[in-house]
């Protein structure tokens, strides 16, 4: 694939960036804290493991009513959203620790939803993080079947009722990433993504599709087997778990670069912004004062401080707001920032009119 360069347009982005890396190093710095997890990371990952994995437990070994049965079913689409924001993600970035086998270790809770990792950090770290926003590069905006997410993209007559339907079709992000995982693996092969982590196509073929075997033998399998439901039941106890966690997942990434004020730049093979300042102008934080959903959304919703700094985990985020924010006033940069979580999903759901018309 081709390269595309970050080159700032004058000396006061390049600054910026000196300035803004130099605070938040200061902070860790003089508070002599680790720029990983800590005990209250911990705490929580044994949490939402335990949304996801308990409930399961229950449904294979006592009897229960179909209703409580799909609770269950709810209760794990939460946790496994929990575990994918707060724990994977994290380890995905090798935020969660400084030792290499331990975000391996975490980083493969996504096998829990029958995902890939590989395909994951090609996708969200390298493509994403780098090329935020930018049509073509950043698969995050790439039309999701009939939803436009960017002005780069074809405009269809359909489109103008997507602020309507596109939830019922990000309800199906994670059902659809069992099978389409195949397809993009393929292509980031082509891409020439696979040589960068020395991974070879056929060896990482087989492997994924064992581990999508084992998944669905056990998330299938057991409960056919210890329990009375039949196949039919246990599909729907599947699709509804995979829906809640998809529509989670969706409305979290979704509200941090399609809202109002997150640009789209045009693509050129030289993108004459500096790569902070381009982070600036395309992500957005919501809602940074309520602490329950930063909890449970690991961060996610200090999506500007994590895209300047993805490599500390997000229990520090709350604290560096502040100074990212500080320092992108002092040089004239923008900050952008929806107060609430209300407000983030009505930003989403207006650019989605505006990118219907």
């Amino acid at each position: 694939m081709d390269t595309l360069r970050f080159i700032e347009k004058d000396k006061q982005e390049k600054q910026f960036a000196n300035a803004l890396r130099k605070n938040v190093n200061d902070y860790f710095k003089q508070n002599h804290i680790s720029t990983k997890a800590n005990g209250k990371m911990v705490v929580k990952t044994i949490i939402l493991l335990s949304m996801y994995v308990l409930p399961f437990i229950l449904v294979l070994t006592i009897p229960m009513t179909n209703w409580a049965s799909l609770a269950c079913s709810v209760v794990m689409g939460i946790g496994i959203a929990g575990v994918g924001m707060g724990v994977m993600h994290d380890a995905c970035h090798g935020a969660y620790s400084r030792k290499h086998w331990v975000n391996e270790l975490f980083a493969g809770s996504l096998y829990l939803l029958g995902s890939n990792v590989l395909n994951w950090k090609l996708q969200h770290n390298v493509l994403h993080h780098t090329y935020t926003n930018l049509s073509g590069y950043d698969e995050d905006i790439d039309s999701k079947g009939p939803i436009r997410l960017s002005s780069k993209m074809p405009l269809k007559k359909y489109h103008r009722f997507q602020f309507i339907y596109a939830f019922l079709f990000y309800g199906l992000m994670t059902v659809v990433m069992l099978t389409n995982d195949f397809s993009r693996l393929y292509n980031y092969s082509k891409m020439g993504l696979l040589n960068t982590q020395n991974k070879k196509m056929k060896a990482e073929f087989i492997k994924m599709l064992l581990r999508k075997i084992i998944y669905l033998v056990v998330i299938f399998g057991l409960p056919l087997w210890l329990t009375h439901y039949n196949f039919w039941q246990v599909l729907l106890g599947f699709f509804i778990m995979h829906w809640v966690a998809s529509i989670i997942l969706s409305f979290v990434f979704q509200m941090a670069h399609v809202v109002e004020g997150a640009e789209q730049p045009d693509v050129e093979p030289t993108i004459h912004t500096e790569w902070h300042v381009h982070q600036m102008k395309t992500t957005s934080d919501f809602a940074r004062n309520n602490r329950l959903l930063s909890w449970y959304v690991g961060g996610l919703n200090f999506q500007v401080e994590h895209h300047l700094f993805p490599g500390i985990c997000h229990v520090h985020y709350k604290a560096l707001a502040p100074i990212v924010e500080k320092t992108a006033k002092e040089y004239g940069m923008p900050y952008h920032s929806q107060p609430t979580f209300r407000a983030a999903l009505l930003s989403h759901i207006h650019t989605l009119k505006v990118l219907g018309r």
